[in-house]
């Protein structure tokens, strides 16, 4: 059996439970077909780089799965005519170990932990900038009374080491 990986786009006029069904029968007809699915990932509903049939938008749905290659065709050929599926791609995929499989979820474990620290970072920076200006606001809010700009401005004006 050989492992192949498939994007496929429904179309926008579906509601997302209804997209969730689409994707539902898509699988069904590989598993129908003969296929093992390996991995499901229903992505939601995203803006398409260009409309397809005067839709911007769709929902987008990832399959890893096993099959023969002489049973390929009847599903690409299947999706191909299907109204439900705007677009699909299948495309062989190297399957991966379960050792590759943990190191990679080691690493995206990583990687999140890393972005967490970063916003909580973020957020901490934030907050004492605006505490900050708070006291800077604070101080600003003093006004100079009218009396004592006029003093100033006479004892600028009568100052000798002006010229």
């Amino acid at each position: 059996m050989t492992h192949y990986e498939m994007l496929f786009i429904i179309p926008n006029r579906f509601t997302d439970d209804e997209a969730k069904t689409v994707s539902a029968n898509v699988e069904k007809i590989i598993v129908d077909g003969g296929g093992a699915i390996t991995l499901r990932e229903y992505w939601g509903k995203k803006r398409l780089a260009y409309e397809i049939k005067h839709n911007a938008f769709g929902y987008y749905s990832l399959f890893e799965f096993d099959l023969e290659g002489k049973n390929l065709a009847k599903i690409d050929t299947t999706l191909r005519l299907s109204t439900d599926v705007l677009r699909h791609q299948i495309v062989v995929k190297k399957a991966k170990s379960e050792e590759a499989l943990a190191k990679e979820a080691k690493i995206r474990a990583k990687i999140d932990s890393k972005k967490a620290a970063d916003r909580k970072q973020e957020e901490k920076v934030k907050s004492s900038k605006s505490l900050a200006s708070a006291k800077i606001g604070d101080k600003s809010d003093k006004r100079a009374e009218l009396k004592d700009l006029d003093e100033k401005l006479e004892g600028i004006l009568n100052a000798k080491d002006l010229i």
